[in-house]
């Protein structure tokens, strides 16, 4: 018997190596759907967008099939795009923290309180997803506006006598994107924020912490998943916005997304538009790969399976 035994274990280890093979086949064949499609409409279409960029702009919305590196010439000589690309990463990374800095307090607000009705808590944070994006940004004028709410207050107290300059410039679209951006991190944090066990912080404050200690100690890292997701999220929506700096920003008040808006709509060139659209996506690639080198993904997935 125990012979026997000894000579149906390579057939055992056998049938466990097939068994395993099976599954990784399976697994390969049950993700071919997902895998053709994120094929057929992210990368196909960023393949067809970088092609374009090495294309002649014949002018007129035409595009002639001669291959060029004038449209990367022009971007990378042409100081106006250093300009923007600039004033992007500045106002985002501006609201990014701005974000962080309102919506924390906001979710922890709402994930610790013991308000019996937090539904009504939760539908006045998912509020602002039931209005137009556009009628929010457009709403600020009325609030920073040469005749809007904030100036009128202030001439009506006497404190100034002349309208403040609070609309198109750059805080005004520092504003218009923290409210455009606020909703999301605070989503983001309050789903971490629930998924806290409260007993680990009662722990805490039993064992001698006092109730700030026991927050940088738990509450603070345990969240940190919600935090950094929604710092990522925020970012790149921020970057990749163009209506709140339209609406709000001046002349000289532009975001890399108005950049490529104009060379489609203006100037009617669809290579110029590819070749920086090429770039934000380079840009936007290279923070979220140094957010998975130094911060990892999968805090991301972390913040959601709570």
């Amino acid at each position: 018997m125990h012979a026997q035994a000894l000579s149906d274990a390579p057939l055992a280890r056998c049938s466990m190596t097939e068994l395993s093979a099976a599954r990784t086949r399976c697994g390969w064949w049950l993700l071919m759907p997902s895998v053709a499609l994120l094929g057929l409409f992210v990368m196909v279409p960023i393949a067809v967008m970088l092609a374009y960029s090495f294309l002649t702009d014949a002018g007129a919305g035409l595009v002639r099939a001669t291959p060029t590196l004038e449209n990367w010439s022009e971007l990378f000589t042409d100081p106006y795009y250093r300009i923007g690309l600039w004033q992007t990463v500045r106002v985002s990374c501006g609201a990014t923290v701005l974000c962080a800095l309102l919506g924390y307090p906001a979710s922890y607000v709402v994930a610790m309180t013991r308000f019996r009705h937090k539904w009504v808590l939760l539908l006045l944070l998912f509020l602002p997803f039931w209005i137009s994006f556009i009628i929010r940004t457009m709403s600020w004028i009325d609030v920073l506006g040469a005749q809007g709410a904030i100036n009128t207050l202030l001439r009506t107290l006497h404190v100034t006598s002349h309208p403040l300059p609070m609309l198109y410039n750059e805080a005004a679209v520092a504003v218009g994107t923290v409210h455009f951006l606020l909703p999301y991190m605070i989503l983001n944090i309050w789903v971490s924020l629930e998924g806290i066990d409260r007993n680990l912080i009662l722990a805490a404050r039993t064992l001698g912490c006092t109730p700030w200690r026991a927050f940088l100690e738990v509450t603070l890292p345990l969240s940190m998943p919600g935090l950094c997701a929604g710092l990522l999220l925020c970012f790149v929506l921020a970057a990749g916005s163009y209506l709140t700096a339209a609406i709000l920003g001046g002349p000289g008040n532009f975001m890399f997304g108005n950049l490529i808006y104009d060379a489609l709509n203006a100037e009617l060139s669809w290579p110029m538009a590819a070749t920086l659209s090429i770039i934000l996506l380079a840009v936007l690639g290279c923070v979220t790969g140094l957010y998975a080198r130094f911060i990892g993904l999968g805090q991301i997935y972390k913040g959601f399976s709570r």
